[in-house]
């Protein structure tokens, strides 16, 4: 169970990210963040009425309230750093998110076995190598460094603070309500700062209606990802869990493949390769 729902962990957030990333393109980040945030804030508000959730409340929900504060932080961090680029440094180096959770789990006592060991091992580093880094030719900023680091403990504790949120189904939608509507927040007060300062809140033909379907799936796979995490670090060992969530930048970039028509490098597929053979050491061990 934990393997099922941490690889359905990676491709939401795999094709979330792809998602992302193509809205990106023609609306500020900024925007595509609030916006697909407020989607899936509505639409889990509707779901925790329906399923009573608000009787779930209590002391672990400053866990989401948490969660909520970190991940706008992370992922406008992450952009910065991709902005800035190289994407080829950027990208692989935003992985080390995994040593967040992994870290929590063996100071909680958790210890996989040596196949287990050697899997996180070799998926890690096929996450990396799929990220395509580039290993020469391209100067990096520290600016860049610092930002892209910021993103991975900003994701790392997104994912340990997630798991402690809840401990039922219920509690999870209530979980993951506070933590969006904790996202819409802080994004809005970073999207008002940056119109005070002169920058755009809407593309040049004001706002992009046609791409609300995209802003919605995107806003509901991220939160769907969180929810798949939640549940698979709590039917198993959070080491497992999240070094297979972490597999998500391997979708991306087939995601671009398939859909884009981007050729992968040769390390891009030696790295999806090894983080499949990680993949099956894990959930075999």
């Amino acid at each position: 169970m934990t393997a099922f729902f941490a690889l359905t962990t990676s491709l939401l957030w795999g094709l979330a990210d792809f998602g992302g990333g193509l809205l990106t393109r023609r609306s500020p980040a900024l925007t595509v963040v609030v916006v697909s945030q407020a989607i899936a804030a509505a639409v889990l508000g509707a779901i925790v009425v329906a399923t009573g959730g608000w009787s779930e409340a209590g002391p672990r929900l400053w866990f989401a309230f948490a969660a909520g504060l970190a991940g706008p932080v992370a992922l406008l961090s992450f952009y910065k750093a991709l902005a800035l680029g190289p994407m080829g440094v950027v990208s692989p180096l935003a992985t080390l998110s995994v040593a967040v959770p992994v870290g929590v789990g063996l100071v909680l006592g958790e210890r996989p076995g040596l196949l287990q060991v050697a899997g996180i091992a070799v998926a890690v580093t096929g996450v990396v190598l799929a990220g395509g880094p580039q290993l020469r030719g391209a100067p990096v900023q520290r600016q860049t460094i610092l930002l892209t680091l910021v993103a991975a403990l900003g994701f790392g504790t997104v994912f340990a603070l997630v798991k402690e949120a809840s401990t039922s189904v219920t509690g999870l939608f209530l979980a993951l309500f506070v933590q969006r509507l904790t996202n819409v927040a802080v994004g809005g007060a970073a999207l008002a700062v940056s119109v005070r300062r002169g920058g755009r809140a809407l593309p040049d033909g004001g706002f992009p209606w046609a791409s609300l379907p995209a802003l919605a799936f995107v806003g509901l796979a991220d939160v769907a990802a969180n929810g798949t995490y939640a549940v698979a670090a709590q039917h198993g060992p959070v080491t497992v869990a999240a070094v297979l969530a972490s597999l998500y930048p391997v979708v991306t970039a087939l995601a671009a493949r398939g859909f884009l028509s981007e050729r992968l490098r040769a390390i891009q597929a030696a790295g999806a390769g090894l983080a499949l053979l990680g993949t099956l050491l894990l959930a075999t061990g």
